[in-house]
């Protein structure tokens, strides 16, 4: 994912969408984050467009609750940027736009 400035974003993902960093200590401009096996690449070596990541999870709902809980402002969005919707494609899925306007899409299968 590109990012403007590294330390933002990852306090955004870190402390809200309870993302850990794998390589803290380094000090190149790329950090590796993992949430529940899923791995992001965070990288404000040359800026640029925006990007899209789909992460399946066991349940969205508990998921946005806890992120809501941490901060994750909702207000004034609509559909499935303020809050979990079932997909005609069979998910059930938020999503999250972060600081640098990358977009985290989160679902799980509707049963």
């Amino acid at each position: 994912m590109k990012c403007e400035d590294i330390n933002k974003s990852i306090s955004f993902y870190t402390q809200v969408l309870d993302f850990e960093v794998l390589n803290p200590k380094d000090e190149f401009p790329y950090k590796l984050l993992i949430r529940e096996g899923a791995r992001l690449d965070l990288s404000s070596i040359d800026g640029g467009v925006a990007s899209c990541v789909y992460i399946e999870v066991e349940n969205v709902d508990t998921l946005f609750a806890r992120f809501i809980e941490r901060g994750l402002d909702v207000s004034g969005s609509e559909g499935v940027h303020g809050g979990p919707l079932d997909q005609t494609w069979g998910m059930r899925e938020f999503y999250v736009t972060d600081t640098d306007d990358n977009t985290l899409r989160f679902g799980h299968p509707i049963e």
